[in-house]
């Protein structure tokens, strides 16, 4: 992610205010494209997706004979955005938005505009010029600090879906708004554009006017200080890479031999033994790192009575997993949300968790009566160089703590959703070409930074989340799993308790269920 710096105080006055393009000027590059193409994954599926990528040619091929004033690309604009949007729901839509796009943007931004836009603590519009106002208010509004975000309209239907068609965003159009916005008469003081249709819209409202490329000394000591740039911690989708027409090209030919790796690789680690698993995993593109020193088995000639509680970073639920994989020994793993399906395939117990402090603690107890026992206090999984607050539940049941501070690299696919089939989870982390897991070993916990010693399971908590956050150089947060789901799902992330019953947990899903998680991925 680009890190912004904070300009430094100076004769700009603090109210000033500032009307900055979005694309190619905020964000570097002035493609949308991309855009278009995570919405028409994320929001409908393949077909859509590859739909719009042979659609591509004809566009970059309207914005090179229509280049006056812009027309080509308003044309190409309105196309994209009716290939990848009609039909769509609102809701859905909006849900993309809000969850997937503002990751991509963040790491697009400008430094040296950020720098500019930023310094202006009055009235902030941004202006986007290519992409519906749906698409961008979310990034701008909770990461760029718009007050206001003008740009072209969706229509809708009656059903709330997206009809395709799009409305406004002309330079007249844009020109109007923005006077509208600053309605008292009074001129925004600084303009932030590049584009044909930015010098004919809005720049020449602004009292001074400003084109990238920036000068990296370019009044900054003039500049008051700004708040730093706001972090995308959360983020949804499935895609890793930003999807530019030879990407998404790659995409494409890859996803069948990589469904075909996936049922390989996973077939594999259900009928070989674990132990077998580390001489396998090389031949079939797989690689695990592995630091530190693994604690040996639990033995009777210990005098414990109970197994090693592993408390691990949750980045993906393939983190025990890895665990088990690394030790060589069974683990059971403690899991939440974890779907019926990514259950059926893994290669180690599961204990499934109510919410319930009492009977969590009470299962939890039981499984390390058994052995080990891997737990992720965070409840939820982050993407980025952040770890969430740890449940202090883990530290009131074993004094034999062990940290592991797990993290992973893909190259094409994320393997967790907050949105989308969990169930897919597990195949979309093995159709990646060269997953990459690192598992780090930590000492066990001495008696004395334990529950144990007399301290509280909030300290003991708080202290294994600083020591595996300085392992990995990640940053801590008091962020739950409650709001990770309110960002990115609009919901509390709570998932209907199911008693664990023996009959519940032999219930294995039938073909229906099966076609449909495929559906899912392909047409959703």
């Amino acid at each position: 992610m680009v890190t912004m710096s904070a300009p430094a105080p100076g004769a700009r006055e603090v109210g000033g205010s500032v009307v900055a393009e979005l694309e190619g000027t905020l964000l570097r590059d002035a493609s949308t494209f991309p855009y278009f193409m995570l919405v028409a994954f994320e929001a409908s599926g393949l077909a859509r997706f590859a739909a719009l990528l042979a659609l591509w040619p004809a566009l970059r091929l309207l914005e090179l004979l229509l280049p006056a004033a812009g027309r080509g690309r308003r044309l190409s604009t309105r196309c994209a955005a009716f290939v990848a949007t009609a039909g769509v729901p609102r809701a859905e839509l909006e849900a993309v938005a809000r969850a997937v796009l503002p990751k991509f943007m963040a790491d697009d931004v400008d430094p040296a505009a950020w720098a500019e836009f930023g310094a202006c603590q009055g009235r902030r519009v941004v202006v986007a010029r290519g992409m519906p106002r749906v698409m961008v208010e979310w990034f701008a509004r909770e990461h760029l600090g718009a007050h206001d975000v003008v740009g072209c309209e969706l229509e809708y239907s009656r059903l709330r879906r997206c009809t395709g068609l799009v409305r406004g965003g002309g330079d007249e159009d844009v020109a109007a708004r923005v006077r509208a916005i600053f309605s008292d008469g009074e001129r925004p003081d600084l303009g932030l554009g590049r584009s044909d249709m930015a010098r004919s819209s809005f720049l020449p409202l602004c009292k001074e006017q400003l084109e990238p490329p920036f000068s990296a000394d370019h009044g900054v000591a003039r500049k008051p200080k700004c708040a730093p740039f706001r972090p995308v911690i959360f983020h949804d989708g499935r895609l890793v890479r930003r999807p530019t027409a030879l990407m998404s090209l790659a995409i494409l030919f890859w996803i069948p031999l990589g469904v075909l790796l996936a049922f390989i690789r996973i077939t594999l680690g259900l009928v070989l033994p674990i132990q077998a698993l580390p001489y396998v995993a090389p031949f079939v593109g797989g690689a695990v790192i592995t630091r530190g020193s693994p604690p040996p088995p639990t033995t009777a000639n210990d005098g414990s009575h109970s197994g090693i509680l592993f408390v691990c970073t949750h980045r993906t639920l393939m983190d025990p997993v890895v665990l088990a994989f690394v030790l060589g020994r069974r683990v059971a793993a403690v899991t939440y949300s974890l779907s019926r399906l990514s259950e059926l395939l893994s290669p180690i117990p599961t204990v499934r968790l109510t919410r319930d402090r009492d009977t969590d603690a009470a299962r939890m107890r039981a499984e390390l009566a058994r052995g080990d026992v891997a737990v992720c206090p965070e409840g939820t999984t982050c993407r980025e160089p952040f770890l969430l607050r740890f449940s202090a539940l883990f530290a009131e049941l074993s004094d034999r703590i062990v940290p592991v501070a797990t993290n992973y690299r893909v190259g094409l696919f994320h393997p967790t959703t907050a949105r989308g089939w969990k169930a897919m989870d597990p195949i979309f982390f093995f159709m990646n070409p060269r997953p990459v897991y690192e598992v780090t070993f930590l000492n066990q916990l001495p008696a004395e930074a334990t529950c144990a010693a007399g301290k509280s399971p909030v300290d003991v908590a708080n202290y294994v989340q600083r020591i595996l956050a300085a392992t990995l150089g990640f940053e801590c947060t008091t962020f739950t799993r409650r709001d990770k789901y309110r960002v990115l799902a609009g919901n509390d992330g709570i998932v209907g308790a199911k008693p664990a019953t023996a009959a519940a947990a032999a219930t294995k899903p039938g073909w229906q269920h099966r076609v449909k998680e495929v559906l899912g991925f392909l047409l959703h």
